[in-house]
């Protein structure tokens, strides 16, 4: 067989006790339905080999390419609110990590290839539909620019795998900064395994924030940096309009990467409280939410360093490094809001800072709500409003008057800065998008190639959310909000 990484193994080789090892269970009948192959070369990666039949079956789990060493990470987590002291890869394994062509270090994993020693009653396999689901959340998050794991490949597997029905299996392969998550942290802690929370510090340090080795307090650094990382994320998130959907602490990877599309989805009209998950029954995780509910996660992260920022076994070192850690997550809604505002900035065509910003995109928000205006849409016509021509945006409001005074505001704030008409639309069209994985869009082509072995939905979609702020006539399709109807009865589902 052909050799089709270089792996250089440093959770393995580092942390011995952080994982269980593990192997891949055989499938019948490997062959890929998805292969990133432009990701394939950011890893250095011949995609030709990899889209060859060795690499369906390393993909699918049959074979374990050279210089891999499977594992399955131990971590624990707060699962909408209450502590589980261990959860695990039940169902995901590390094969390895690989550096990049930029010189940065990937991790390279299994999802869905079979039980782990952290499976518990869970079968560790997965069905198409949702490792599908995942490469396209994936590639349209990358496109719109916010940080994520990535799938390199999905490969059938030939088997059944059986959940609310019978579903085709298949296997993901997924890369990552690093899945070091809050999660990993709280594992250890909830065992008071002290030297081993320092051993996995110093290596989150090392491998996110090397800067940081060797200064005074590394690891108040390491949570300044993890939640300036966050604060950074979320805010991204809320300026698409995207929905995580599940985000418990071992969803929050350090490396501030957005990581398991089970029950995401992306706002349609403009709904602060929306929620789309079927297992989020009193809204932890509704969209307004997602900044105190990271919040809250980070203090758990916090709770888990606490012994390392005192750096003494005495009370006057517990109190400063409370003290310390406290502020650290205060100032998290600071770093979200600047992170924020900076986005609806751009987002309205702004360059300069002004005092009554936050007010203008507060208002413009509040007429989206009230009017129940689609959320990208209503973004992305401010491009058309710009250049004279504010019928499009006008035609999204239930009244269509109702903008009329608000964009007056703008109009007057934007000519300030005295830019061309021409180059102020054009600057909004860079950063609103014209696409999104419309939820409904989402399910057809999950749909078709789950029921019917129909990737044809899948991959024009795909590529239609690889271009999100392109507006051309081949776009046309993914424009579009579905029916009220249909968003109002809409749920989503984690895919276990």
């Amino acid at each position: 067989m052909p050799v089709l990484f270089q792996f250089d193994n440093t959770y393995a080789r580092d942390l011995p006790g952080f994982w269980a090892p593990g192997q891949p269970a055989p499938v019948p009948a490997p062959s890929l339905l998805f292969l990133n192959r432009d990701l394939a070369l950011d890893l250095s990666l011949d995609p030709e080999l990899l889209g060859g039949p060795d690499g369906a079956a390393v993909f699918a789990g049959n074979r374990v390419p050279a210089g891999a060493e499977p594992l399955a990470q131990a971590y624990a987590g707060h699962q909408f609110g209450g502590f589980s002291p261990q959860l695990g890869d039940g169902r995901a394994l590390l094969l390895g990590e690989v550096i990049d062509r930029y010189g940065r270090r990937r991790d390279v994993a299994l999802k869905g290839s079979g039980r782990t020693a952290f499976s518990r009653r869970g079968d560790g396999k997965a069905a198409a539909g949702a490792m599908l689901r995942e490469a396209l959340m994936g590639e349209a998050m990358h496109a719109l620019g916010m940080p994520t794991t990535r799938a390199l490949a999905v490969a059938a597997t030939g088997e059944t795998v059986h959940r609310e029905r019978p579903l085709p299996g298949a296997v993901l392969t997924r890369v990552a900064a690093s899945h070091l998550r809050v999660g990993t942290f709280e594992y250890f802690r909830a065992r008071r395994d002290t030297a081993r929370l320092q051993q996995l510090a110093d290596y989150a340090v090392a491998r996110h924030d090397p800067d940081l080795a060797g200064t005074e307090d590394p690891y108040l650094g390491l949570l300044r940096r993890v939640t300036q990382r966050q604060a950074t994320l979320v805010a991204g998130w809320m300026n698409v309009g995207f929905i995580h959907g599940v985000l418990n602490t071992d969803n929050v990877a350090l490396s501030g990467e957005t990581i398991d599309y089970g029950p995401c989805a992306f706002l349609e009209a403009y709904d602060p409280d929306a929620v789309f998950s079927s297992i989020d029954h009193a809204g932890r995780y509704a969209y307004r939410n997602q900044p105190p509910v990271t919040r809250w996660n980070l203090a758990r992260l916090a709770e888990t360093l606490l012994p390392l920022i005192a750096g003494e076994d005495s009370e006057a070192g517990a109190a400063r490094a409370l003290e310390q850690a406290t502020g650290v997550i205060d100032a998290f809604p600071a770093w979200f809001e600047a992170a924020l505002l900076a986005g609806q900035r751009a987002k309205l065509g702004l360059q300069d800072e002004d005092p009554g910003d936050r007010a203008l995109a507060d208002d413009w928000l509040a007429l989206l709500r009230a009017q129940r205006v689609d959320f990208t849409l209503g973004w992305r016509r401010l491009a058309d409003a710009a250049e004279g021509t504010e019928g499009p945006l006008r035609a999204l409001f239930t009244d269509p008057q109702a903008p009329g005074a608000w964009l007056e505001r703008w109009r007057a704030r934007a000519g300030r800065e005295g830019r061309p008409a021409a180059d102020w639309a054009a600057g909004l069209r860079r950063v609103n998008p014209a696409v999104i994985p419309r939820n409904h869009r989402v399910e057809e082509a999950l749909a078709a190639a789950s029921d019917h072995g129909d990737l044809g939905p899948f991959q024009q979609l795909l590529a239609a959310v690889r271009r999100p702020f392109e507006e051309t006539p081949g776009q046309a399709a993914y424009l579009d909000p579905a029916p009220a109807a249909v968003t109002a009865c809409y749920r989503t589902f984690c895919g276990t």
